[in-house]
Parts: C-alpha cells; sequence; structure tokens
C-alpha cells in the first residue's frame, strides 16, 4: 500500500521545567503509509518516547512548547482538541507501553479492561457483543477468554503484555505505537511477543512504529527504519538502505552494527560507541553527535546542522556526504 496514514513534518517538543529548556525533538520528518511497519531506533534519551506521545496527544499540558505539523488521515493533529482527541485515542491510533507490570489497573479483571475501551468508542454495543469482541481479542492475542475473569497479578510478564496488546487494538487501530513492547522480557517471550504482532498486523492491517533498542527485532519485523539521535533523525530509509552494508550510512548507525556482536566473529570485547548520549538540554552546536563522532571534522563542530543527503528512499544527516 502506498497511501499515505501519517506524516510528521518539522516537528520540535521543547519542555520548560525552572527556566531551563530541554529539547527533546528537534525539527524531525517522518511518514507512513497504511499497512506498513516503521523502526524508530535510538539510545536511551533520543526523543523516541516524546515523538510516540506527541502523535498519540499524550504529552503533558503544562511546559511544554511544539511546533510543526502531525498529519493523521489527512487532520493535522496539533490543531485539534483534548474532546476530539479522545475519539481518536484508543479507536485510531493506540499505544503499548513500555513496562507491562505497571501498564495494567491492578484491581479491576482484565476483561473488564478490555471491555472499557470497546465501550467507550462504540457506547451503543450491547454488553453481550460487548462479552463477544473481549473473547475474540483474548482468543487474538492467544490467551483462553475464560481468564478475563482473572486480575493482573495472576499473569506472568508476557501474557500481561498480551494483555496490554489485546487493549491497544480493541478497536482495530489504523495506527500502533509500541513503546519497547519487549523491554521488561525475557528473550523467548520476547520472540513470542514479536511473532504474535507481526500476525496480528497481516491480519488487521494495522501501521506500526516500532520504538526498540533491538535491531534484531527491527529486521525481522519492520520495513522502514529511522535512526534518532538527540532528537533528529540522522538517517532513515527503508530495512534494505538501513541495513546494507555496502551503503553508506551515517557514522552513528555504523557505530550501532558494530555494538552488536557478531557470531562468526571471534572478539575479545565488543566496540561501543564512546561517549555519553548530550542532554537535551545541553545539546552541542553543530552536529550533535560530533563529540562522539570518529568522523568528526571542523566543519561538524559549529554552525548549522548538517544538509540532508538523499538517495532515493535513504535520507543521513551527515556533513560526510554534502557535496558542497
Amino acid at each position: 500500500m502506498n497511501e499515505k496514514l501519517l506524516e510528521i513534518k518539522d516537528y520540535s517538543v521543547t519542555y520548560t521545567t525552572d527556566k531551563v529548556e530541554a529539547h527533546a525533538v528537534n525539527h524531525i520528518n517522518l511518514s507512513l503509509n497504511k499497512g506498513e511497519v516503521l523502526g524508530l531506533v535510538g539510545e536511551t534519551g533520543a526523543g523516541k518516547t516524546t515523538t510516540a506521545l506527541s502523535i498519540i496527544g499524550l504529552l503533558p499540558k503544562y511546559g511544554v512548547k511544539t511546533s510543526g505539523e502531525i498529519i493523521f488521515n489527512g487532520q493535522d493533529l496539533t490543531k485539534i482538541k483534548e474532546k476530539e482527541y479522545r475519539k481518536i485515542r484508543g479507536n485510531d491510533i493506540s499505544m503499548i507501553f513500555q513496562d507491562p507490570m505497571t501498564s495494567l489497573n491492578p484491581v479491576f479483571k482484565v476483561g473488564d479492561q478490555i471491555a472499557d475501551v470497546i465501550k467507550a468508542h462504540n457506547p451503543k454495543m450491547d454488553q453481550f457483543d460487548v462479552t463477544a469482541r473481549v473473547n475474540e481479542i483474548m482468543q487474538m492475542v492467544g490467551i483462553p477468554p475464560e481468564r478475563k475473569e482473572e486480575y493482573p497479578h495472576q499473569f506472568s510478564g508476557g501474557m500481561r503484555q498480551r494483555i496490554v496488546i489485546a487493549i491497544a487494538i480493541a478497536c482495530n487501530p489504523h495506527l500502533l505505537l509500541a513503546d519497547e513492547p519487549t523491554t521488561a522480557l525475557d528473550v523467548t517471550i520476547q520472540a513470542q511477543v514479536i511473532n504474535m504482532m507481526r500476525e496480528l498486523q497481516n491480519k488487521l492491517q494495522t501501521s506500526i512504529i516500532l520504538i526498540t533498542h533491538d535491531l534484531g527485532i527491527v529486521a525481522n519485523f519492520c520495513d522502514k527504519v529511522a535512526i534518532m539521535y538527540a532528537g533528529e533523525i540522522i538517517e532513515s530509509g527503508t530495512l534494505e538502505d538501513i541495513f546494507d552494508r555496502s551503503l553508506p550510512h551515517h557514522p552513528y548507525t555504523i557505530g550501532l552494527f558494530e555494538s552488536i556482536p557478531n557470531i562468526n566473529e571471534k572478539t575479545d570485547r565488543l566496540k561501543p560507541i564512546k561517549g555519553l548520549t548530550p542532554h537535551p538540554s545541553e545539546l552541542p552546536e553543530g552536529c550533535k553527535f560530533h563529540p562522539r563522532c570518529p568522523k568528526c571534522m571542523d566543519v561538524c563542530k559549529a554552525g548549522a546542522n548538517p544538509e540532508l543527503y538523499v538517495d532515493g528512499t535513504h535520507c543521513i544527516q551527515c556533513h560526510l556526504f554534502n557535496n558542497n
């Protein structure tokens, strides 16, 4: 499908606390077609979660400044009121939050928590149909429907994550934001959850933005990839654009791949990226990656951001590819 579902244009988010400005997201541009899966990759503090919260309209109401546009199904979400957002949130756009252990209300049965979403967006649906839909959704995520009468503490971490996903897909959303959905789970359960999400995505044709640190998950699940650093998209493209080692890449992207163990090579140590991600309130001048970059040049340290190098679907923001 090539029909555009989401387009983020020159979007920025700044948090202000005690007169300190933290530039969490800086002039990013992203697009997602219907039925596509986009992997949003980067270190902690890169601005990935802030981007997702912006799309679903859950940023704090105070101490936050935003600019730019978020176009969803032809509608600019930055210009709608909270009452309109409530109709979209959970129905057209849903989110799987990071920690399944704290995402569910401990005092309500899991079936009731799934039913609440369905009833909120289908107020005329009778209780019999709601219950049938809850049973159907639980079967889709691999949980016996009779367990809907149980409480979150009676489920394992992987099963709780399945319940969280069930809540997110209860109304067949057009867009699903998955914020590190497997972080708190062990490796075996991670694989099960990702396989389940892939099956659901194929069945429902839902577009997904998958926020993750795991490039292995991205390789197995995503159609497009955006690499985020210090609130900026520094490289983006199709899965092939990012994972083809013969193509040019941003030094940060190269560093991410070199940090992954290679089972075909024997080595004493991994090769991490030196240094730390800068705090959003203390971003360096020029290219934000230059203090950690092994290929840093004088032009990287001052002035404006690097111009965008574009080759078809592949985009890189780096002075190494500037022809001037």
